[in-house]
């Protein structure tokens, strides 16, 4: 009797990984998933071993780079949230699928790489922000978060109900997820999931087992951390410097006095007002004895301007750090019903970010660290482990090289996005060899000019324009920290001609129109600047 129920719980069981494993043979189409964080800088990530991260190791995104391909040139279009969302979807250069800055409205009825799939035969669903204003269409399933969302106790949108969930974003939306995987009953049909978590977005709330995370790490500051921007009018002008124009309270999480919890300078209150008594409270202790520590030490001048950037890197990685279990816990889902094996796990940002480089914080500009974005691949059996791509790619390429894989390449002929579906076999074969960038937002928050450029492996050429018109070249290979604006370079007068010359023809290609250069009026520029010094406050001296 024993045996038989022994058999038969060993039939049950290798029945139950055969459902999971059998949803598609080796060569059918892969399930995706597509996790995509908030403002994550690649210096940020372990895997690419940048000092800072070395520090504040991130163990599970790493496994995608053992698994698969970690991307050292991946960029983005346009370095602000909703604009890089809605190239992701289309395909399409922010000019071409009409969101260019945020507070646009999203072409929805436009098409989109889930509704591609969908006629594939895909199930998708969409999980955390949209920030694209309307509902996500494309999708058979979605969960967003209302606008940028909150960070604890956020306010989720489905259909037409919005519900508070109490708890912390980035686990919430990690359970969400998995809820729907979970769920699912249609296992004969590959899926499309898209994980957005708000995490690291500003302002940097750590879930409260990691608020105490990196108080005993004194983290590197760039070695440009004090720049003085010679030659470079446009970094001059900007309003995002950390120990410049950060909010004391709101991002820095600075009180008001010794042994007071309440915080200094914080525009925007219903971040700490939204959570829990017991919420805050927690809070409030871990930050309790460093606060107070601060306002003895009596900082001031260049020592509190290094105290303000260690603040910011301890509370942002530490909000890393809840996304990187996140990463781990649906690898780890994946694993178990055995579903790896044909699932392709992509982990991107939407842009990259500053972490003090250049004494910023923010992205928007077209320097390398807010130009390049994370991007980890693993796709067994279709990409190596361990392996490494040079080529240069763009999140433009994401949709038509996800069709790519999906068996819908016909669908991808009117994106402007090129499938990199052959480097993911090791092969470059002449991908790219240049790529097209252009922000529009301005005037807005933190003044960043409006800009385009071209960029090779080597050599980059930017143009700000609107109330200034300047030019910039930067040779990167010497240059790498981009200090020295060598336009006028008598050195570089044909490198400087050639990339005119690129930027011309990729402009061409991508259909750039003089709309895209219209004027801000000064009436709103002035009224953007004097907003923001309302805002910015008076900071603790």
């Amino acid at each position: 009797m024993g045996y038989r129920i022994l058999v038969a719980g060993l039939m049950l069981f290798l029945g139950c990984k055969q459902k999971d494993s059998a949803q598609h043979t080796d060569n059918s189409a892969p399930n995706i998933i597509f996790i995509m964080a908030d403002d994550h800088a690649f210096q940020a990530i372990s895997a690419y071993g940048h000092e800072l991260s070395q520090l504040a190791p991130t163990p599970n995104i790493d496994r995608l780079a053992k698994n698969g391909a970690l991307f050292q040139n991946s960029f983005c279009t346009n370095a602000i949230c909703g604009p890089s969302r809605a190239v992701i979807l289309t395909g399409k250069h922010s000019h071409a699928n009409g969101f260019r800055m945020n507070g646009e409205k999203f072409n929805s009825n436009q098409a989109t790489l889930p509704k591609y799939l969908q006629k594939l035969g895909y199930e998708t669903a969409i999980v955390g922000k949209w920030h694209l204003h309307g509902e996500p269409k494309g999708f058979d399933h979605w969960e967003i978060l209302n606008d940028q969302g909150n960070y604890y106790n956020p306010e989720f949108i489905q259909g037409k109900d919005t519900t508070i969930m109490e708890g912390y974003a980035t686990d919430i939306i990690t359970e969400k997820s998995l809820d729907w995987l979970k769920a699912r009953t249609n296992t004969k049909n590959p899926f499309f999931l898209m994980v957005h978590h708000k995490a690291p977005h500003r302002n940097w709330m750590p879930a409260l087992r990691h608020a105490n995370r990196y108080d005993s790490i004194r983290f590197p500051l760039p070695e440009t951390y004090f720049h003085s921007y010679e030659n470079q009018e446009a970094a001059k002008q900007q309003q995002q410097t950390i120990y410049r124009d950060m909010y004391e309270g709101h991002d820095l999480k600075m009180t008001r006095e010794w042994g007071n919890p309440e915080l200094a300078h914080n525009p925007w209150t219903i971040d700490f007002d939204r959570m829990t008594p017991e919420q805050r409270k927690a809070w409030d202790n871990a930050y309790e004895n460093k606060n107070n520590a601060f306002h003895e030490a009596r900082l001031s001048g260049e020592e509190l301007a290094r105290w303000k950037g260690q603040r910011y890197l301890q509370d942002y990685l530490a909000t890393v750090a809840g996304v990187d279990e996140g990463v781990g816990k649906l690898l780890d889902y994946l694993e178990e019903h055995n579903l790896h094996h044909n699932t392709l796990v992509v982990y991107t940002s939407d842009q990259g970010f500053y972490l003090g480089e250049k004494g910023w914080f923010d992205k928007r500009f077209m320097y390398e660290e807010s130009l390049r974005m994370p991007l980890l691949m693993q796709l067994p059996g279709v990409i190596e482990p361990n392996s490494t791509v040079d080529a240069l790619v763009q999140n433009l390429d994401f949709a038509p090289t996800f069709l790519d894989l999906a068996g819908g390449k016909q669908f991808s002929s009117e994106m402007q996005g090129k499938s990199f579906k052959n480097l993911l076999n090791g092969s470059e074969d002449g991908f790219k060899d240049a790529i097209y960038y252009h922000y529009y937002d301005y005037p807005a928050f933190h003044m960043v000019k409006k800009q385009y450029g071209v960029r090779t492996k080597r050599y980059k050429l930017i143009h700000f324009y609107d109330d200034i018109d300047t030019w910039e070249f930067y040779d990167l290979e010497k240059d790498p920290q981009e200090l020295y604006n060598a336009i006028n370079d008598d050195e570089y007068t044909a490198e400087v001609k050639l990339m005119h010359k690129k930027l011309d023809s990729l402009q061409l290609h991508y259909k750039v129109t003089e709309k895209e250069f219209e004027k801000a009026s000064k009436e709103d520029i002035l009224e953007a600047n004097e907003s923001f010094k309302r805002l910015r406050g008076n900071p603790i001296q």
